[in-house]
């Protein structure tokens, strides 16, 4: 009967390990289909950095969330420290849009900014836009490409070639600054385009031109390289936006969880509590402890 009773004990407390095993491990989500989450990001909030809180959103696929939408991300690259995002109402080679502009929060502007080898084409540009007269120095020569050739090359933008007689309309190669600080309507020009690798475009024609909008972003020294080697995932407290090891489901540090103090909210508590209660296996029998 004592050892039926070691036995169950045993297995219960077994399995009670497995559980707390998954928890610590599924904290943070580290993956949204096929696109690895790892910091500065998170999905969850007080998972990542605190920078990046509520940037992404995983629905059927992951989302860059901004203030004029949601972005499906194509890729993120860690060792680049670049993302690649998708309007899919922004016009392309092979389809014309209505225009439809990129605003993106401050912080976002500060710390995920598009990259500096992505351009914004804007399109059918009228005669009296800012970029063409007392803000022209805005637009400057993209690896020897023109608007001729976008108009003549592009099915989608071809109507722009065909609507005037005389020439085409003129349209202005540039920075995300200048759609930053500019609306469509003040540009006056009537669509626009994005398209990023642009060291690498030189002879290459528009429709073979990789269209999207690719980020660029920093990973804050926090010592997160030190979590994460402890076990831990890093994060943050939702109230303080301090930095935080994430060691399991209940057991949080402010460093890591190889040692030291680790915190549950604001109570010390020793470290890996709740696996070493487990470990030592304590089955109580009457009048006897045994210890397994």
């Amino acid at each position: 009967m004592k050892m039926h009773l070691l036995i169950f004990t045993f297995l219960l407390q077994l399995q009670a390990i497995v559980i707390l095993t998954t928890l610590a491990l599924s904290i943070c989500k580290n993956s949204c289909g096929n696109i690895p989450i790892n910091y500065p990001f998170g999905l969850e909030d007080g998972c990542g950095a605190p920078q990046f809180r509520n940037m992404l959103n995983c629905s059927t696929n992951l989302f860059f969330q901004t203030p004029s939408g949601s972005y499906k991300v194509q890729s993120i690259d860690y060792n680049k420290l670049t993302m690649v995002i998708y309007d899919p109402e922004m016009s392309t080679c092979s389809i014309l849009q209505p225009h439809h502009e990129l605003v993106m929060t401050e912080v976002q502007t500060a710390i995920i900014p598009p990259s500096q080898d992505t351009i914004f084409v804007l399109l059918n540009c009228s005669i009296d836009s800012p970029v063409l007269n007392h803000y022209k120095y805005l637009c400057f020569n993209f690896e020897g490409h023109t608007c001729d050739e976008l108009y003549g090359s592009c099915n989608a933008f071809r109507v722009f070639h065909l609507s005037t007689t005389n020439s085409s309309p003129p349209c202005c190669f540039t920075s995300y600054n200048t759609v930053k600080f500019m609306s469509m309507n003040i540009l006056d020009c009537t669509h626009y385009t994005s398209v990023f690798d642009t060291g690498k475009l030189r002879g290459v024609g528009p429709l073979d031109w990789v269209y999207g909008i690719k980020l660029s972003f920093s990973v804050p020294d926090v010592g997160c390289g030190t979590c994460e080697k402890s076990g831990g995932t890093c994060g943050f407290d939702a109230d303080t936006q301090g930095f935080l090891c994430l060691c399991s489901s209940t057991t949080n540090s402010t460093r890591d969880c190889a040692g030291g103090s680790v915190i549950s909210k604001a109570q010390k508590i020793v470290p890996w509590t709740h696996y070493s209660q487990l470990v030592s296996f304590l089955v109580v029998v009457p009048g006897l402890i045994y210890k397994v």
